[in-house]
């Protein structure tokens, strides 16, 4: 078991997003962000099935099918778009609907943050946008929410992270906070 492992990764991970959300200007939202990660729901299995590369709910996963401690976490994140699915009485079914902005800004900066760690000294501003880019089949997001991620992690990828940053903190915030039902 990889106790310290476990937690000095998940740690340095949310401290990587908390100096993300501040350059966002979303710096109280990144105080909170992955506390759940420290309950014995998901850091037990944390633990259990650390790898060092890739999130140990990946191993959860193989060897047991789902990922319990990814369940209990995407249903406590928002933001994570799988917390953002819900009934459609219209049609009949679950759906995905549109993340509220300050929850896709947190998105965001978890997907850089989590690319750091995960590449480590292999990490550049294009590494998020290719592994959103792979996924793309696999994903179920609603398509506003993954036009405005794809559209950020490109300019990361093509911009670079300051120039990223501040136009999240000084165009996509405020945008958002126009639309005061999805701010809350």
């Amino acid at each position: 078991m990889h106790l310290w492992k476990h937690f000095i990764t998940i740690t340095r991970h949310r401290h990587i997003v908390i100096a993300h959300c501040f350059k966002a200007g979303i710096f109280w939202q990144g105080l909170r962000h992955d506390l759940s990660k420290y309950s014995p729901t998901e850091f037990i299995p944390g633990i259990k099935c650390y790898m060092g590369d890739k999130s140990p709910n990946e191993k959860e996963r193989e060897l047991y099918g789902f990922s319990r401690a990814w369940l209990h976490h995407q249903g406590r994140n928002k933001h994570h778009f799988e917390y953002w699915v819900d009934y459609n009485p219209a049609l009949g079914r679950k759906e995905p609907i549109q993340m509220p902005t300050r929850y896709l800004i947190e998105m965001f900066c978890d997907r850089v943050a989590a690319s750091k760690i995960y590449y480590g000294s292999d990490y550049d501003e294009g590494k998020p946008f290719a592994y959103f880019d792979r996924g793309r089949k696999r994903r179920w997001m609603h398509e506003e929410t993954s036009r405005q991620l794809e559209e950020l992690l490109i300019m990361l990828r093509d911009k670079g992270e300051k120039e990223t940053f501040s136009y999240i903190k000084h165009v996509v915030k405020k945008e958002g906070k126009k639309d005061k039902a999805h701010w809350k």
